[in-house]
Formats: C-alpha cells, structure tokens, sequence
C-alpha cells in the first residue's frame, strides 16, 4: 500500500483549515482537462471556468439543445476545442482520450431530466449508465491520467422517509428511470474504481453529487427558473407545481467550485479523497420551491406573476430532498460562497442580458465579470 493509500483527509489538513486544494489559475494553468458534457449548462460553465485559468480543454458531448444554450451563447467551441460525440460510442470516446491524453477527466455528460426520463427511459439508462462505463473503459488506456471526477446527482439516494439529509453512505436508489440511472453510475465508478483503478500508479476516481444547481444559461425543459425566465421573457405566467418542495438550491460556481477542489485533490493527494461526495448547501441555507419564486419575481420586477398549477397523474416528485455535505466541508474546506438572494440576483441578470439580445460579447463579459466577483 503506497503512502497516499493509507492517508485519510484529514491528514492534509493538520496545519490549516485554509482550503488546502483551492480553485487557482496556477494549478490549472496548461492543465490538460477532458471534459465530457460541454455543451450542457453545467459543462458549459466549467469549461469556459476551465479555459479562463488557462487550462488546456477538450470537450465531448452531444450537440447543445437549442441556440439559447450556454454553449451557443457563449459561442464556447470558439473558447476550447468542441468535439460533438455520443459518449455511448467506446470506439470514439476511446480515439478521443487516446489523442489527447488528459491529465484530468471530469464526466458530466448525461440525459439530466427526471421527467423526460419517464419518456426516454432506454436512451436515459444508455447514456446515464454505459456512457460512464464507457468513459471510466476508455480511461484505463490514459498513462497520464491522475484524476478522474464523475459528476452523478443527489437523486441517486434511495428514498428517505425521515426526510434526514442524505450521507454519502447511504443506500442508493431511486424509483424514476434517472434517479435509478445515475444510483447505477455511482455503482460503475466504485465498481471500476475498485477492479481497475486502485493500484499505486492509478488515477483516482471520486464521484460528486449535487442537485438543483441554477445560474444563467440553463434552458432545460421542466426546471423551475428556466420555466420562470421562458414566462417573464414573454409576459406569461409562471405555472408553479409543487411550491412546498424543499430542495437543496445550488449557486453554478459554488458547486462546480466543489468539482474542482475535489479534482485538484485528488489529483494531488490520490486515493486519499476518492469516492463518494456530496455538494450542496447548509440545512439552514434550504429553501423551499415558493420562497425560490418570490426571490425570482422580485428581482425580476412587478410584471413577474405566478400561480399554482396542480398537474393529477404527474410522475411523482419528493417534498423534502436534503444533502448532508459536512465531507466536503470538513475534508475540503469546501463552502457554498454565495448568498441565495445573491445566486438568484445573479442568475436572473445574466438571463434578462440574454433575453434582451446580448450577443456572445456582452455575455462573455457578464459570465467574465460573474466570475471574477466569485474567486476573488
């Protein structure tokens, strides 16, 4: 057993309780990062995160879902290079890493939808499932690869009746084709990581897991502020569904800014921070889905409205669903950075810019400037 082997987490933080593996543009400068699901919203926002501290990025991923996306508005395959591939292809996927020979891998290529995974439970399970199998196979020909992060979800957790926050121990799960594909996922990386990836000179795989993450760019179908910023842009209604929920609200930068540690420990400190972790925020930061629509509508102004609209025979949802991230907190000084009303402000300003016509410039300079106030 190699020394990092036998290390735990908190033997890195002795001395300090600094962030030892913070977001630097000196450690990812010239980083060669392979990043699969670039043309998604959260891939969208890494990569071009990526790029900006000088890292090397290839990005793997199906063509972007309209040309309000991210990765259009941000004109990103103009930022890194853009290689449009299906991740259930082994074959490409394999050439791919094969040519580029990444030091980093983050895997955030997935069909992301709970409801569309009731109408496309097949492709859901193909991508969700056999495109990270695909992937951790295709890394097992990668020498130079050190670190290896698969983004999964907090719906991989089976279901807690308590309503407690999940811990990364818990039983996994899920009822719906999405929750159940991404609890599979979370299965392929510790199975792969304990038959392939657990010598001395392996790189190291850790799963994260987050959910409910917003900011500017996402155009998804049937999520909250994507659904409100479709209504206000064209003076419509808000149909609300559920408002009691209670779900674990997420800043983009807070929990990619978690990625990145991870990635960046593991990367220096190897087995010691592989496995499973949860991003997400404090049980006092939790919000439910009516206090997330009254912070969107006031900062959107008087004209935003909403109302309940109760839709009998949809897919069921949870009411209450809650991480428990003291891992993350403890073990990587990782911390949500931005206040909620903060996140929402900042989030519903880079879709007005966008919804009034900002072009790839005026956007880039908002996402520069976004990001800026974030690291500084």
């Amino acid at each position: 057993m190699s020394a990092v082997e036998e290390q735990s987490p908190d033997d890195f933080l002795e001395s300090s309780r600094t962030p030892v593996f913070p977001v630097e543009a000196r450690f990812w400068a010239g980083r060669r990062v392979f990043l699969t699901g670039h043309t998604g919203f959260k891939g969208g926002w890494l990569g071009y995160w990526l790029a900006q501290m000088g890292a090397e990025v290839v990005g793997y991923a199906l063509p972007p879902e309209g040309e309000r996306s991210i990765f259009c508005a941000l004109a990103l395959d103009q930022v890194f290079r853009s290689m449009i591939a299906d991740v259930r292809d082994l074959d490409s996927l394999s050439s791919a890493l094969q040519e580029f020979r990444p030091e980093i891998v983050f895997h955030l290529a997935a069909q992301p939808l709970v409801r569309r995974s009731y109408r496309e439970p097949i492709d859901t399970f193909g991508t969700n499932v056999m495109g990270t199998a695909n992937l951790l196979e295709a890394c097992r020909r990668v020498d130079e690869l050190r670190a290896i992060i698969v983004v999964t979800s907090d719906k991989c957790y089976a279901r807690n009746e308590a309503g407690l926050p999940h811990r990364e121990e818990d039983r996994l799960g899920g009822t719906d084709p999405y929750s159940s594909s991404k609890a599979c996922a979370e299965l392929v990386a510790s199975s792969y990581r304990a038959s392939f990836f657990s010598g001395n000179d392996a790189p190291t795989v850790a799963t994260a897991r987050a959910g409910n993450v917003f900011g500017g760019g996402d155009w998804s179908e049937d999520r909250l502020i994507p659904d409100a910023m479709r209504a206000f842009g064209v003076g419509s209604v808000l149909a609300v569904r559920n408002p009691a929920s209670v779900r674990p609200w997420q800043y983009v930068l807070d929990a990619l800014s978690g990625y990145l540690m991870l990635a960046r420990a593991c990367f220096e400190a190897g087995a010691a921070f592989a496995g499973a972790w949860n991003f997400g925020p404090r049980p006092d930061e939790l919000r439910t889905v009516l206090h997330l629509v009254s912070v969107i509508c006031d900062r959107w102004g008087n004209q935003a409205r909403w109302e309940l609209t109760p839709q009998p025979g949809a897919p069921p949802e949870e009411a209450i669903l809650l991480l428990d991230a003291s891992k993350a907190r403890h073990n990587l000084q990782w911390s949500g950075r931005t206040a909620f009303s903060e996140a929402v402000g900042y989030t519903v300003d880079w879709y007005r810019k966008q919804l009034a016509g900002g072009d790839r410039t005026a956007l880039r300079e908002l996402t520069n400037h976004q990001l800026a106030g974030y690291v500084t």
